[in-house]
């Protein structure tokens, strides 16, 4: 499946199992989950970080993300694992 077959470029949102999804969800993550896990990075930055993974987690899990890709750093894992 191609990116544009899941979501058409007309297209920014999609609904799976009564969650909505949005177009970048997934880039967002990876870019949150990159500042989450920099030493270097304020604790702004950091917290910031930790509340858009926390809101974006519902989404994450209906795309299945999580059920096909493991978080490679390891206190990252545990940290989104408690966040049920």
């Amino acid at each position: 499946m191609r990116a544009e077959q899941f979501l058409p470029d007309h297209v920014d949102q999609v609904d799976i199992q009564g969650t909505t999804v949005r177009k970048g969800t997934v880039a967002a993550f990876l870019a949150n989950a990159l500042t989450w896990s920099d030493a270097q990075a304020s604790e702004t930055a950091r917290a910031q970080a930790a509340a858009d993974i926390v809101d974006a987690l519902p989404a994450l899990r209906a795309t299945g993300l999580f059920d096909v890709l493991e978080i490679r750093n390891r206190e990252l894992r545990v940290w989104i694992e408690e966040q049920s």
